[in-house]
């Protein structure tokens, strides 16, 4: 075993790593001197340009927050396999400024149905905004309320149903990894995996 080691030489000679790889170090021609014989390839080629397609262009919801780099997708459902209403937002995003959009998108489609919101929606503007569409908003307030608000316990949880709907989507891992680069494309799989749902 102690055969086969080699020692190391000076910077400048050839150097054996395997029968069908060599490298030079001398530094003179990058592109002739780095070159790999079992693969036909230099080291430092990149791919060719017929392959490398278009450019991605386009919106992308990827922000940094505490645990990364990540995306958040906000959901309105019926219930838990029926979406009414999504769209993406960096990881850096709060949640109250989301939520309006969503409401403003949903607007009178459904009056008379209450919002059952989470936490992070809870406020003032938000469920004055689903209050003026017709919907009857349902959402704890948060803990460091001055003045809390008494809402429908029996009915909030309820709100189990986009959890639910939140987990079927999370199985399948193009969408819990988020391999897709625009919004729009990550989006489609979305709707395709709630299709598949």
């Amino acid at each position: 075993m102690a055969n086969d080691l080699q020692k190391i030489q000076p910077l400048g000679k050839k150097r054996c790593h395997a029968k069908d790889f060599c490298r030079f170090t001398s530094g003179r021609n990058h592109r002739d001197s780095y070159r790999s014989i079992s693969f036909g390839q230099h080291i430092l080629q990149s791919s060719p340009r017929r392959t490398r397609g278009f450019k991605k262009l386009g919106k992308q919801a990827i922000g940094k927050s505490k645990g990364g780099w990540n995306t958040k997708l906000h959901l309105v459902s019926a219930d838990d396999k029926v979406i009414i209403e999504m769209h993406l937002s960096g990881g850096e995003c709060h949640d109250a400024p989301e939520g309006r959009i969503s409401i403003t998108a949903i607007g009178e489609s459904f009056p008379g149905i209450p919002f059952l919101m989470d936490r992070a929606y809870e406020g003032d503007e938000n469920r004055a905004l689903a209050a003026s569409y017709g919907h009857e908003p349902i959402v704890p307030p948060k803990k460091n309320r001055k003045d809390p608000w008494e809402y429908d316990k029996e009915t909030y949880k309820r709100r189990n149903v986009v959890e639910r709907l939140s987990r079927r989507l999370k199985e399948f891992r193009r969408v819990f990894t988020r391999y897709d680069k625009t919004d729009t494309m990550f989006l489609a799989f979305v709707q395709f995996a709630s299709f598949v749902i």
